[in-house]
């Protein structure tokens, strides 16, 4: 009897993320840096992915393929794109059919997210004019402490107190950051600043979708341990945290309707 592979490849701006799953299980999961060109980026990641398959080689040994991301509608091999706001939902309800709600952070762009009880989504938000607040935002600040993201994420964890970054602009907020930091205050106080107004960004989107038990954070910010802290506090709310890498939710959704749509 032949076997049924379905895979979901995420396109993202700064990374690509690929899930590979049979008709019972994941298989396989990859996440690489995003190229230039959309189709490298996806191509990169599947076949990350399909190195951990023996049975395999090509991308043609696919059953059914589903891009998603930005990037989607440039990955050639694929059989279907769906859009990643879909997909996070999807790949969320699969991990846990208890979420209800989501707060995907991107590089480049918020989404909040709402549910209906098949996982399918009920009501999004954007947060796409501006990269505050961003996984490239984290990125920018970062570098402004001359830290990864690791260690920035440490860094804020150790403050006593937080000192506001009142701009809403990436750019300002930069400025306004390295202005801070001249003025000789606490590094650490600063980036649990830019903690809190990324985590009250996400907060207004939440609500404008509705606080729906239960919530979960998708995306690579997500792993921002003080951040995941942080936004907690601000929502009163326990944030459900997801037994995958929630990096690669948007691949996972996408697997899934591949294996629906591929049967």
């Amino acid at each position: 009897m032949s076997k049924n592979f379905y895979a979901g490849c995420d396109v993202g701006s700064t990374t690509g993320k690929a899930v590979i799953m049979n008709d019972k299980k994941i298989l396989a999961m990859a996440i690489v840096e995003s190229e230039i060109d959309p189709e490298l980026t996806a191509r990169n990641a599947l076949l990350k992915a399909m190195a951990q398959v023996r049975e395999l080689n090509r991308l043609e040994d696919m059953t059914y393929l589903v891009g998603t991301g930005y990037g989607r509608t440039e990955v050639p091999f694929a059989h279907k794109n769906v859009s990643e706001i879909s997909c996070h939902a999807l790949g969320a309800y699969f991990i846990d059919k208890k979420i209800r709600t989501i707060v995907d952070i991107g590089g480049q762009d918020i989404k909040g997210i709402s549910l209906h009880d098949n996982g399918t989504v009920k009501e999004f938000v954007m947060n796409d004019k501006c990269a505050a607040g961003t996984g490239k935002f984290f990125e920018a600040m970062g570098r402004t402490f001359k830290v990864d993201l690791t260690e920035f994420s440490k860094l804020a964890g150790k403050a006593k107190k937080s000192i506001s970054v009142t701009s809403q602009c990436s750019v300002f907020a930069e400025s306004e950051v390295i202005s801070l930091i001249a003025k000789k205050n606490p590094p650490e106080n600063i980036a649990l600043g830019i903690h809190e107004s990324v985590a009250k960004r996400c907060y207004t989107l939440l609500k404008r979708v509705g606080l729906n038990q239960r919530i979960t954070i998708t995306g690579g910010c997500a792993k921002n341990k003080t951040l995941v802290k942080t936004l907690k506090q601000i929502l009163k709310m326990d944030i459900a945290e997801l037994s995958v890498d929630p990096q690669i939710i948007g691949a996972l959704g996408a697997a899934v309707f591949a294996k629906q749509n591929g049967k």
